[in-house]
């Protein structure tokens, strides 16, 4: 197989691999990276995982959500 063949292969793995670890629930242990209060964002990287409060996940959401893996967003528990 060809380099670009290993690559589409290797992507597609990650692509399974990333909709099946999207399926969680963040808890108050879960802490934002940025200040240390309650995480409701994850952002999964090729690299790991970057967890973020409503206010820090809002302020990167344009940069990193593009090169995410996957964006897993519970803010809309703030307003319950």
């Amino acid at each position: 197989m060809s380099a670009v063949g290993d690559w589409i292969v290797v992507q597609e793995e990650k692509l399974k691999t990333t909709e099946i670890e999207t399926e969680f629930s963040l808890n108050a242990q879960d802490r934002c990276d940025s200040c240390g209060a309650q995480a409701y964002i994850v952002a999964k990287l090729p690299t790991g995982s970057l967890y973020f409060c409503a206010h820090h996940g809002r302020k990167v959401q344009e940069q990193l959500q593009p090169i995410a893996l996957s964006w897993h967003d519970e803010s809309h528990l703030l307003n319950v």
